[in-house]
């Protein structure tokens, strides 16, 4: 017992000996202030936010920088500008000439208006050969109703005329038969001396005089026959003159209008190519299709010679219409929606930026989503165009198309814990926000 008391003595007396050091003391106060502040930190509100990468453009594709091309091929004989200067709309930029052999004559216009006056007076013949053929056809038409009516008006008569010969010749036919019973009867009577001999020659001459009737009779019916056969004939016959002189005016008819309509082609087609070489003469001076600056002359030298299509001048329209194209990852195209809120940082502009404490930034610009795209645009990345925000600050003057940037969309407010170990796990940012707002905005 004595002994046990002599040791906890010996051993208190050693650890009442013994002193903390000072610094040990205040640096475990230290560490114990940060591990409290840090735990406070973590408690802390944080946005969170997609960041990406772009550049600045227009918001409205006709105030983007704009190559002016030329239409045709030529050879540049003169400038009229220089870079950085201001165009208005319409001002000639460059000369070029022709280097197409085709178009070298100096009076290739006069010519070919030459060319197409005599054509036109070519034409004009041909419409009067075809109104003179129309008046041919017109005539023998005409001539042919009229000369098939006359036919038609002889062969009647030549019908009544045989009827009336034929009835002639049977009635003198009759006479004839009536005569000859007569004849014989006296003949006889003067065979038995009934009769005197002067008696009997007169009824014999009568006889003899309507026989002769009867042949004259008889050939006026067979030459009335005949005249009908002619009348016939002739009618066909006039018949098939007129056609053949009507097909024969139809047929050159035909051929003038044909040779007019070809004489039209080529109208029509030196038309078309004097309107070409008119619009192509136009086309010499290269004008600027809207008011810009002009950045860059990519075709310089005098008697440089440029093809059709070919980009000779680059533009920039002279326009407020500022905006910022970023591109994102696929995996966060999901929590994009249009009128995000975006903070944008330009390159060479100062700036700090705490991208999940946006008030607390310094040297950053608002803006608004405006377009998202549905396709991807390169290496597998999205774009999306933001637009300034008419509640934020207004974007600098100063910044040019083309330049670099970054920026953050602005998603949902979390604690900075929870933030911390949704990145150390690689989860993508909560979309809860989302899905409610797009749920009110469908509902509306």
């Amino acid at each position: 017992m004595d002994h046990l008391d002599k040791l906890a003595e010996t051993q208190l007396y050693s650890l009442r000996t013994l002193k903390s050091p000072v610094i040990g003391r205040t640096v475990a106060k230290v560490l114990m202030v940060i591990f409290g502040i840090f735990l406070m930190f973590l408690f802390l509100p944080w946005q969170q936010n997609i960041r990406g990468k772009g550049r600045l453009t227009a918001l409205n594709p006709s105030n983007r920088p704009q190559m002016v091309e030329s239409a045709i091929a030529g050879r540049i004989t003169n400038w009229n500008i220089i870079e950085g200067d201001y165009v208005n709309k319409g001002d000639t930029l460059l000369t070029i000439s022709e280097i197409k052999d085709k178009f070298f004559d100096p009076n290739l216009v006069a010519r070919i208006r030459e060319q197409l006056d005599a054509k036109n007076k070519a034409a004009a013949a041909k419409d009067n050969k075809i109104t003179a053929l129309n008046n041919q056809v017109s005539a023998l038409e005409s001539a042919v109703v009229a000369k098939m009516a006359q036919a038609r008006n002889k062969l009647q008569q030549s019908r009544l005329k045989l009827e009336a010969d034929s009835l002639a010749f049977i009635a003198e036919k009759v006479n004839f038969d009536n005569a000859k019973s007569v004849f014989d009867r006296n003949k006889n009577r003067f065979d038995a001396g009934n009769i005197t001999l002067t008696k009997f020659q007169e009824i014999e001459n009568k006889f003899q005089m309507s026989g002769a009737k009867v042949l004259k009779v008889e050939n006026e019916w067979l030459q009335r026959k005949a005249d009908l056969a002619n009348s016939r004939l002739e009618l066909a016959s006039i018949e098939a003159e007129y056609m053949d002189k009507i097909s024969k005016a139809q047929s050159n008819l035909n051929e003038t209008i044909a040779s007019r309509n070809e004489t039209q082609a080529q109208i029509s087609k030196m038309e078309n190519e004097l309107t070409n070489v008119l619009v192509r003469q136009s086309q010499y001076q290269i004008i600027a299709p809207q008011s810009g600056y002009v950045v860059k002359a990519i075709s310089a030298g005098l008697g440089e010679t440029i093809k059709e299509g070919e980009a000779v001048v680059t533009i920039l329209p002279q326009s407020n219409d500022m905006a910022f194209e970023m591109y994102i990852e696929a995996m966060d195209m999901p929590l994009i929606s249009k009128g995000r809120k975006v903070r944008v940082e330009f390159d060479g502009w100062p700036a700090l930026q705490f991208s999940g404490w946006p008030n607390a930034s310094v040297g950053t610009f608002g803006g608004v989503v405006a377009v998202i795209d549905r396709v991807e645009s390169k290496n597998g990345m999205f774009r999306i165009i933001v637009k300034p925000d008419p509640n934020d600050e207004t974007w600098p003057d100063l910044l040019r198309i083309g330049s670099a940037a970054k920026g953050w969309v602005m998603l949902n407010d979390v604690s900075i814990w929870y933030e911390i170990w949704r990145n150390m796990n690689g989860f993508p940012p909560t979309m809860y926000e989302d899905i409610e707002t797009e749920a009110k905005d469908e509902k509306k």
